[in-house]
């Protein structure tokens, strides 16, 4: 049975809009969060092959499941994961559910509402930012704030891609009602230019995406690892940053991203921002001091 690497795009986790395992990140935690990022990018990459089937992909989409759960041994990325995990006594709950979103990307191509946007993400997402707590043994009590970064990062990408999602896989994850209140035809999506109903959609999107940033503004105090709070003040900056750019923009013929220089401002200005406010919190407050060992 071919396996997965033989459908990869070559995409790794240094060309994603977001830090993935940084240098922020303590070295002894950085390893099993690549090998989550290896598995997870395979999956992706089986879901959005242009010429690969809806049949053929949820068969090696299921491969990948069974090597992850110990049944087969077929896919080197979901092998390692498996005894990533095994080794430092973790459940497989978190990447099985991420496989459940790249099931639904090949079986479900509309979404009705918000709601249901939400729901997706629940499994598309939030397992990535509840992995990466859970490995640096953080509360659950972080989950929440969490959930709402991890959401807002996924419809960015959404709104940034919505063009090539529609005119490459038929696609569509801007909701359905969002489109009809503006004035908008699914088709509109595939035109080399936005129209006015289509801009005026985005737009909402990216307002109901600033709730979510400002729902998760708590997560980088949160958190004990201080590390980890600076790494998530630094994606907390670019998406606040990103989001602004959105209703500026036009997707469907304009990237939708910051320049080299701009992520080294955002980064640096995050940085700032992080350290002040957790090390302020503990000394004006006398709460918890930060992990910084």
């Amino acid at each position: 049975m071919t396996n997965a690497a033989t459908f990869r795009s070559g995409k790794g986790h240094r060309n994603e809009n977001f830090p993935v395992a940084s240098h922020l990140i303590r070295p002894r935690y950085r390893k099993i969060i690549l090998g989550f990022y290896e598995f997870v990018r395979s999956a992706d990459d089986i879901a959005d092959h242009p010429s690969l089937t809806e049949t053929r992909k949820l068969e090696l989409l299921n491969q990948l499941e069974s090597d992850l759960t110990g049944i087969s041994n077929e896919n080197a990325e979901a092998v390692t994961l498996r005894s990533l995990l095994i080794k430092r006594g973790m459940s497989n709950r978190h990447p099985l559910d991420v496989l459940t979103a790249f099931k639904l990307d090949v079986t479900k191509q509309r979404y009705r509402d918000w709601k249901d946007l939400i729901e997706y993400c629940s499994y598309s997402a939030m397992p990535v930012g509840r992995f990466v707590l859970d490995v640096h043994g953080e509360s659950s009590a972080t989950w929440p704030a969490s959930d709402a970064l991890c959401a807002a990062l996924q419809i960015i990408n959404h709104v940034q891609d919505c063009g090539a999602d529609y005119r490459d896989l038929n696609r569509v994850y801007i909701p359905l009602d969002f489109l009809a209140a503006s004035g908008a035809e699914i088709e509109s999506l595939g035109q080399r230019e936005a129209s006015p109903a289509l801009r005026h959609c985005l737009r909402e999107i990216a307002l109901r995406t600033e709730v979510l940033l400002r729902e998760s503004e708590t997560l980088p105090t949160l958190v004990l690892d201080q590390r980890l709070g600076l790494e998530i003040s630094v994606i907390q900056e670019l998406a606040r940053r990103l989001v602004s750019m959105l209703p500026r923009r036009d997707p469907l013929n304009q990237r939708i991203n910051l320049t080299k220089a701009g992520i080294v401002r955002a980064s640096l200005t995050a940085l700032l921002k992080g350290l002040f406010r957790r090390f302020g919190r503990y000394f004006t407050t006398g709460l918890r001091k930060p992990r910084d060992a």
